[in-house]
C-alpha cells in the first residue's frame, strides 16, 4: 500500500509538471548540427545545453571558472549552463526531466542507482557503452587500465547508462575511503596529566574521566567527548570496533569468508552500547551530541573544548595543530583490537548522464571524453594553474608536464577547491600521482595516518562494494531500510542514554526480523556474490 500510494502521489506530481511544460517554447536541447568525425578545435564554435550543480562558493556562471574557459577555447564548444545550487539542483533537475525540457546533458547528475534505471526504463537519457566504445579514447584508456570499474558503471541489464568520478587515493585498506569516522583526542591534556595515549577501552574511559575532574577547558567548559549521533564521519562509530564486527555508516561489513552481516544486530554491538552508556552515566558525553548541527559541533571545536570528537579530518574542527592526535585502535575486553572499515571509494557511476533529447551524441561523447584526459581530470577534481587574480591549487611544471599541488597558506581546502573545481566526470588513477600530478599534502597526510594508526588493525579483508543492482532489488531495500535503519538509529541514541540495551535485546532482534531484516541481507548477499563473480569476469 506504501508503494501504491507513493506511486499515485508520483504520478499525479509529473502530471502537473507536464502540463506546465508544454506551456514554454523554450527549447532546452541544441540544434543537430549534423556534425561527423568531429575533431577539436572546431572550425566554427557550436553550443551544447547543460544543467549542472555547483557549490555557493562558486561562480554563478561555470563559464567564469578558468578551467571551462579553456576547454572551450580547446575545443570550440560553448557549454551554456543552468546552474544551481543546494536543494534547488535536484528540484530543476527533475523538473526539466518531468516537463520534458530536457538539456543535451545533465552534470554532477547525483541522481541514486534507483533513480538511474527509473530514468532509463523511461527513456529520459540514453545508454552510453556504445558512445564510449566508439568516441571516447580517454575513457577507454582508463577502463582498460582499471576494468573493475566498468563492471561496477554496468547495470544489471548489460547498459552503461552514466559517466562516473573516480579518484583514486590508495587502494583496499591503504584508500583513504578506508575509514570515515576517526576519533581525535587532545593530546596537550594527556600530556598535562602525565598520561599515555589509551590503548584500551578502560584506558580510554579513565582519560575521559580525567579530563572531567580535573576541567581541562576551564570554566566548566570541558566536555570530555563529542559527536553528532549517526552523522558519518562525526559519529562515534570507531568506538564499536573494540567489542566485535563495529559499526559504519550502512550498518553493514563482510567477513573474510564473503559473508554480508548488518552489524546493528550482532552480539559485539550490545556489548558497545553498554559500554557508552557507562560513559554516559559518568558525564563523559557532550549532552548535546544527540541533537547538535555540524555548525555548533564546530564552534565547540575551535574554542578547544573537546578531550575526544570525531570527524574525517580534524583540520576542519581543531585545525592541523599539534593538540590532537588521531586517536589509535583500542583493545576490547576480549583482548582483540580491531578497526571496520567503511563501505567507502571514490567512485560516482552517476556522475553525469546524456538525455534522449539530445540530437549531437558524437560531438557531446567527444567534449565529456576531454574530461577524462588526466591532466584535465585532476583539474575538474582540485582546481587550476596560472590564474592572475585567484589562488590557484597548482602550478604547472612546464618540462616534466606536471600538476604539482601549491601550498594553501591558510585556506581551508575545500574552499578553494569547491569556488576553481568543476567536478563532473572524471578519472584520477593511483598511477597518476609522481607522473601527471603530486598528491595533495591533506590527502598524503591522512594516508600516513592511516597507515600508521589503523590499517594494521582492519582485519576484514573485503568491503561491501560499490554494487549495482536492479530495480526490484534497490525499491526492495529502499522500503526495508525507511523502517529499518531510522528505527536502530533510534535505539542506539536510547540505549546510550538511558541503558536497558542488555534487557530489551531479544526483543530488538525480533523487530528487526519484522522489519525486514533477514530479506535486507539477503539481498545484500546475493548482490555481493553477483558483484564478486563479474569482477572476476572483468579482470
Amino acid at each position: 500500500m506504501k508503494n501504491l500510494y507513493r506511486g499515485l502521489a508520483l504520478v499525479l506530481f509529473l502530471s502537473m509538471l507536464l502540463i506546465a511544460g508544454c506551456s514554454s517554447d523554450e527549447k532546452a536541447s541544441s540544434e543537430n548540427y549534423e556534425l561527423t568525425d568531429v575533431s577539436f578545435p572546431l572550425e566554427e564554435e557550436v553550443t551544447l545545453k547543460f544543467i549542472t550543480e555547483s557549490s555557493p562558493m562558486a561562480p554563478e556562471d561555470p563559464n567564469d571558472k578558468l578551467i571551462l574557459q579553456r576547454l572551450e577555447e580547446e575545443t570550440g564548444v560553448h557549454i551554456e549552463w543552468k546552474n544551481y545550487t543546494g536543494e534547488s539542483f535536484a528540484e530543476q533537475r527533475n523538473l526539466a526531466v518531468a516537463s520534458g525540457d530536457l538539456p543535451d546533458a545533465i552534470m554532477n547528475a547525483g541522481y541514486s542507482d534507483y533513480e538511474l534505471l527509473d530514468l532509463a526504463d523511461e527513456g529520459a537519457i540514453v545508454p552510453v557503452e556504445d558512445l564510449i566504445d566508439q568516441y571516447m579514447p580517454n575513457l577507454q584508456a582508463v577502463l582498460e587500465k582499471a576494468p573493475e570499474y566498468r563492471a561496477m558503471m554496468t547495470a544489471p541489464d548489460g547498459h552503461i547508462y552514466a559517466f562516473p568520478w573516480i579518484e583514486e587515493l590508495g587502494s583496499g585498506k591503504e584508500s583513504i575511503h578506508s575509514l570515515d569516522a576517526t576519533g581525535w583526542i587532545n593530546v596537550e591534556w594527556l600530556n598535562e596529566l602525565g598520561l599515555e595515549m589509551p590503548s584500551t577501552t578502560e584506558e580510554l574511559k579513565e582519560a575521559l574521566i580525567a579530563f572531567k575532574e580535573n576541567d581541562m577547558a576551564g570554566d566548566g567548559q570541558t566536555i570530555p567527548m563529542s559527536f553528532i549521533i549517526n552523522h558519518g564521519g562525526e559519529d562515534l562509530s570507531f568506538l564499536f570496533s573494540p567489542f566485535g564486527e563495529g559499526e559504519n555508516w550502512d550498518h553493514t561489513v563482510v567477513t573474510n569468508d564473503d559473508k554480508v552481516l548488518f552489524t546493528s544486530g550482532q552480539d559485539g554491538y550490545k556489548d558497545a552500547i553498554t559500554y557508552l552508556n557507562e560513559l554516559y552515566e559518568l558525564g563523559l558525553m557532550d549532552v548535546e551530541a544527540f541533537e547538535q548541527e555540524w555548525n555548533t559541533y564546530l564552534a565547540k571545536g575551535k574554542e578547544e573544548r573537546y578531550g575526544l570528537y570525531f570527524t574525517w579530518d580534524k583540520a576542519n574542527i581543531t585545525g592541523m595543530n599539534d593538540k590532537y592526535d588521531m586517536l589509535p585502535p583500542l583493545e576490547g575486553p576480549d583482548g582483540r583490537i580491531h578497526v571496520a572499515r567503511s563501505n567507502g571509494m571514490g567512485f560516482d557511476r552517476a556522475r553525469m548522464v546524456v538525455t534522449s533529447a539530445n540530437e549531437n551524441l558524437e560531438l557531446t561523447a567527444k567534449w565529456i571524453d576531454q574530461l577524462y584526459d588526466p591532466h584535465q581530470s585532476v583539474q575538474n577534481n582540485w582546481g587550476t594553474y596560472g590564474h592572475e587574480e585567484k589562488q590557484n591549487i597548482f602550478e604547472f611544471d612546464e618540462d616534466k608536464k606536471m600538476l604539482r599541488h601549491l601550498p594553501l597558506e591558510g585556506t581551508a581546502p575545500v574552499e578553494l577547491r569547491e569556488e576553481t573545481s568543476i567536478g563532473g566526470p572524471l578519472a584520477i588513477l593511483d598511477e597518476y600521482y609522481g607522473d601527471v600530478t603530486t598528491m595533495p599534502d591533506d590527502a598524503a597526510w591522512r594516508l600516513e595516518q592511516l597507515h600508521e594508526n589503523l590499517v594494521p588493525y582492519m582485519n576484514n579483508e573485503n568491503i561491501y562494494p560499490n554494487v549495482f543492482m536492479s530495480l526490484e532489488e534497490l525499491e526492495q531495500l529502499s522500503d526495508i531500510e525507511a523502517d529499518l535503519f531510522p528505527y536502530v538509529e533510534r535505539k542506539k541514541a536510547e540505549w546510550i542514554t538511558n541503558g536497558n540495551v542488555e534487557e530489551e535485546w531479544e526483543e530488538y532482534l525480533a523487530e528487526l526480523d519484522r522489519l525486514g531484516y533477514q530479506e535486507w541481507l539477503e539481498i545484500k548477499q546475493t548482490a555481493y556474490d553477483r558483484n564478486r563473480e563479474a569482477e572476476v569476469e572483468a579482470q
